[in-house]
C-alpha cells in the first residue's frame, strides 16, 4: 500500500458522469446522479468480489511458497533467512473501509478515515496469505511486516495481526510508517539474508520506485523483470495506486455500433 495519495475529484466527476446507470447506493432513484467517488466502484468490485482476484491472490502465495522452498534449498537451510511482506492489500483486505467511504461519497484516497480503520476496523486476510506465512514460520524463516500504517497505531495493528493469528508478530517484526520503506528494508538486511519481498505497490520492493513517475516505473519494471515471480511477488490492487490518474489510450476509430 502507498499512502498518502492526492485526490482528483474533478477527474472522478468526469468519469462518474459517463456512467449511464446509478450504482447500488442510489438504486431507489431512477434519476439520481452518481457522486464522483462512485467512479471507484468497478475497481472495488473486482478487488472485493471477483473470483479472479481471489485466484490471483492464491496464485501469488502459491508461487511465493515454491520460491521460498527454492531459496531455503539454495542456502542449505533457513538459518538467517528473512522475508518482508507489506500488509494492506497484500496480506490484509481493507476493501470494506473503501466501500463504506465510497458509498458515503467520501474520497478514500485522502486517507483521512484510515486511522480510525487501523484502530477499530476488522480487515480480512487475503486468500492464501496465512498458509504461506505459516509455512515460512514453520521453516524457521524470519518474517517482517513492513507497512505504511501509522506508527501511532502500532499497538492496534499488532492486535489486528494477532487476532488473525499471523506468525511472528511483535514490535520488532512490525515496522510501520516513519523511515522510508527502503530504510526499514535496510534494517532487515543488516541482520538477515533477505530472500523474498511481497507487496501490491512497486515501492514495496525497492526505493527506486518511490517517487518515480509512471514512465520511470515501467522502465524500472523492465530493468528488474527477472525478479518478478522470483524474489519479488506482486499482488493485484485495483482500488488505489500511482496509476489511478494516468491518461487512458483509446482506439481512434469512429464509434460505431452494429
Amino acid at each position: 500500500m502507498t499512502m498518502p495519495f492526492p485526490s482528483r475529484l474533478c477527474t472522478l466527476a468526469a468519469l462518474a458522469s459517463l456512467a449511464a446507470l446509478p450504482l447500488t447506493s442510489h438504486a431507489d432513484s431512477d434519476d439520481a446522479e452518481m457522486c464522483a467517488q462512485e467512479a471507484y466502484a468497478m475497481g472495488l468490485r473486482y478487488q472485493q468480489q471477483s473470483a479472479e482476484a481471489a485466484a490471483l491472490q492464491r496464485q501469488g502465495f502459491a508461487l511465493a511458497t515454491y520460491r521460498l522452498e527454492d531459496q531455503i534449498e539454495a542456502h542449505g537451510g533457513s538459518d538467517g533467512l528473512a522475508i518482508i511482506t507489506d500488509l494492506d492489500e497484500t496480506v490484509l483486505d481493507n476493501s470494506a473501509l473503501l466501500v463504506r467511504d465510497m458509498q458515503a461519497c467520501h474520497d478514500y484516497t485522502t486517507w483521512d478515515t484510515w486511522k480510525h480503520w487501523e484502530r477499530e476496523g476488522e480487515p480480512r486476510l487475503m486468500p492464501g496469505a496465512k498458509d504461506f506465512l505459516d509455512y515460512a514460520d514453520e521453516q524457521g524463516v524470519a518474517i517482517f511486516y513492513v507497512s505504511d500504517r501509522y506508527q501511532e497505531n502500532e499497538a492496534d495493528t499488532i492486535a489486528t495481526l494477532e487476532a488473525l493469528e499471523l506468525p511472528q508478530v511483535s514490535e520488532q517484526s512490525v515496522m510501520l510508517l516513519g523511515p522510508a520503506k527502503a530504510e526499514r528494508r535496510a534494517e532487515v538486511v543488516d541482520n538477515h539474508t533477505l530472500v523474498m519481498q511481497l507487496g501490491d505497490s512497486l515501492h514495496d520492493f525497492a526505493g527506486d520506485f518511490a517517487g518515480a513517475d509512471l514512465d520511470q516505473q515501467h522502465a524500472l519494471v523492465e530493468e528488474n523483470a527477472e525478479r518478478f515471480g522470483n524474489d519479488w511477488i506482486v499482488f493485484p490492487n485495483a482500488t488505489y495506486g500511482a496509476w489511478s490518474e494516468a491518461e487512458l489510450d483509446a482506439w481512434e476509430a469512429p464509434h460505431e455500433v452494429e
